[in-house]
């Protein structure tokens, strides 16, 4: 789960979390912050792995008292086109920003594979932002070759 309020904009490289492929976003990235009174911060390395990347950020100091979100957490999953060949298949990613681990709004947005489109984006630009870079990570993974780790017999 994000951060609702940080605007992801490039990879991290070479960060400090242990399982970067298990950060919500699908890796760590740099940003900005885009809470109210504190648009276009540049959040430290700390606040980027301890609240930016993460979510629920009750320690953040620009984090604001009233707001709709503590978090936005993603999932996707392909969808082939023609049952036949895969062609025109899409991606769906599925998001829930919550408030007080609790879901607040749920919604799916769909990527055209084929035509790298987006279909269906959400409104919010932090959030469609956050989509396109967890797209990205998820993209990345598969086209990672898979190890087989079952054992001969």
């Amino acid at each position: 789960m994000a951060c609702p309020f940080f605007m992801p904009v490039e990879k991290l490289e070479n960060a400090s979390w242990l399982h970067a492929a298990r950060l919500p976003l699908g890796c760590g990235w740099t940003g900005h912050c885009t809470a109210p009174g504190h648009e276009n911060a540049i959040p430290s390395p700390e606040e980027l792995r301890d609240f930016c990347n993460l979510g629920y950020a009750e320690g953040c100091e620009r984090l604001p008292h009233e707001r709709v979100w503590d978090s936005v957490r993603f999932g996707a999953r392909t969808v082939p086109g023609d049952k036949n060949n895969f062609t025109g298949g899409h991606i769906q990613i599925r998001y829930i920003c919550e408030r007080d681990h609790r879901p607040v709004e749920h919604g799916t947005l769909k990527f055209d594979a084929v035509a790298e489109i987006w279909l269906l984006r959400h409104s919010d630009d932090r959030v469609q932002r956050m989509a396109e870079c967890f797209l990205a990570a998820y993209v990345e993974k598969r086209k990672k070759p898979q190890v087989n780790t079952a054992v001969a017999s």
